[in-house]
């Protein structure tokens, strides 16, 4: 059983960095600089219309608690891992064989919509299966390095997005768009056969065992060690101990009476889709249990803010240096890669100067930083940079690499509280839940700044506006800054 188990575990590991190549930040890049100008040239659409476009196809990676949810309290045919992944690796691959064999869809801007929404939904299904099956082998097999899994991960994302950046530019100058995209189909071609390579024992049809387990863990803790460790650092002053415990008395009294009626339920009706249906109430109930403590929403609900309060300008800003200054493709996806790198800098500066700070200030730096490397779009956009003899490349070049390493300081903190907050039995899930706060506000950013641009009258060709729509991108910055009580207090970049 433990060879078995050993062969399957390394068989997750590649099988896991592989979909990490596939993740929107890493080798997708490929395909989405042909996207990017499939949108501008071909459908001859505006900035903040093509950025609507994308910030719609990219929704699916928003609500990934529902697909985990779903493959943990929904077995298929008796399995939960392999046929979620399967359907999932389909609806990656056939978006980009259909488009490719039918290029008449490419050129209608509800269709292209359409099939990226689905091939993203395909890819998000798959990225949530694939952690929970190595979150399952980790555990099985109480592999020592487990601890190096997510660096590894990590280093694969970066370098597929490196090596889909330089030739995501070099194939648009030598290939057609429906051929970059048939091109491409052979990555998620590779996913679907993968498939076949790992076994998976059938459950039998019962309600899952450690979704049970897991959600009765958890519930039955109440508020837990954890959290209440974390209240009483962050809120002594406010909460009584004495008030406290009735509070937690009575919370758990409530969680139990759930699981009963849970238990009588599936005692009295052994229909195998009232068990489903009862099993993803337990998962659903416990998820915003957990989420609705206060050590948990204030932090989440301030990186949401921290997105929704500045609009993204990135396509906008797309437009204006292929048109107006004229950059080529090929050069745009060097940017890219200086970007990786800056991130991956930023990364180990994180790691090596700034965990030991106190979150409030590394966040509080990053978006002083952040209005910093937007001054430097307003110098492009003004020409100040010409007047100094400084040329447009150099000044793409290093916007890109400072505006990545500054965000992973802003992302790094996420990480480490998303890690420090999951309360333990349904980290898997809620860890998920914290990554869909943080995209969908990526989302929410974007269209907002589709929105200020459409205001503003930015269009292809028509940048009159565009200093006034970054200046004002700079002051949203500060936003966020006068919110960062939501962060507890003395909260570092340290993980334990």
């Amino acid at each position: 059983m433990a060879k078995t188990t050993t062969k399957i575990f390394w068989v997750f590991i590649p099988l896991a960095y592989l979909f990490d190549l596939l993740h929107p930040g890493g080798f997708r890049t490929f395909v989405w600089t042909a996207i990017s100008y499939q949108l501008k040239d071909r459908l001859k659409l505006s900035p903040s219309a093509s950025q609507f476009v994308s910030s719609v196809a990219l929704f699916p990676w928003s609500i990934k608690p529902l697909y985990g949810i779903l493959s943990d309290c929904i077995p298929i045919r008796g399995r939960k891992r392999i046929p979620y992944l399967v359907v999932a690796s389909i609806l990656s691959l056939f978006p980009w064989l259909i488009l490719g064999l039918t290029t008449s869809l490419m050129d209608s801007k509800v269709h292209l919509m359409i099939f990226l929404t689905v091939q993203n939904l395909g890819s998000a299904v798959a990225d949530v299966v694939v952690d929970a099956m190595i979150a399952e082998a980790v555990r099985f097999e109480r592999a020592a390095f487990a601890g190096d899994l997510q660096s590894l991960s990590w280093f694969a994302m970066a370098f597929g997005g490196i090596c889909g950046s330089l030739l995501g530019g070099y194939a648009l100058t030598n290939l057609a768009i429906y051929q970059i995209f048939l091109l491409f189909s052979l990555l998620p071609s590779m996913q679907l056969l993968s498939c076949g390579l790992v076994k998976e024992n059938p459950l039998g049809g019962r309600i899952l065992p450690e979704m049970s387990n897991s959600g009765n863990s958890h519930l039955s803790k109440g508020d837990g060690a954890f959290l209440d460790e974390d209240i009483s650092v962050s809120e002594r002053s406010s909460i009584s101990s004495s008030k406290k415990r009735k509070k937690s008395r009575m919370k758990k009294k409530k969680k139990k009476a759930v699981i009963a009626s849970i238990s009588q339920g599936s005692e009295k009706d052994g229909s195998l889709a009232l068990q489903w249906f009862l099993t993803l109430k337990m998962a659903t109930y416990s998820l915003c249990s957990a989420f609705r403590q206060p050590i948990i929403l204030r932090p989440m609900a301030w990186f949401f803010l921290a997105h929704v309060s500045i609009p993204n300008l990135s396509t906008v800003m797309f437009y204006y240096q292929t048109e107006f200054l004229n950059l080529e493709a090929s050069f745009l996806g060097t940017v890219r890669v200086v970007g990786w790198l800056g991130l991956m800098f930023g990364t180990f500066a994180y790691n090596h100067y700034l965990k030991k700070m106190r979150l409030r200030t590394i966040l509080m730096l990053a978006h002083v930083g952040f209005s910093f490397m937007n001054l430097l779009n307003i110098a492009l956009v003004a020409r100040t940079n010409v007047a100094f003899g400084i040329s447009d490349k150099i000044m793409v070049l290093c916007g890109s690499a400072f505006h990545d390493a500054i965000h992973q300081f802003k992302f790094m903190p996420f990480l480490i509280l998303s890690g420090r907050l999951c309360p333990p039995g349904i980290e898997g899930t809620l860890f998920a839940l914290f990554m869909s706060i943080n995209n969908f506000g990526a989302t929410m950013g974007s269209l907002m700044g589709a929105g200020l641009a459409s205001v503003l009258n930015i269009s292809s060709g028509s940048f009159d506006n565009l200093l006034l729509g970054i200046a004002i991108q700079v002051l949203c910055t500060f936003i966020p800054i006068a919110f960062l009580f939501l962060i507890p207090k003395e909260a570092t970049g340290l993980s334990t």
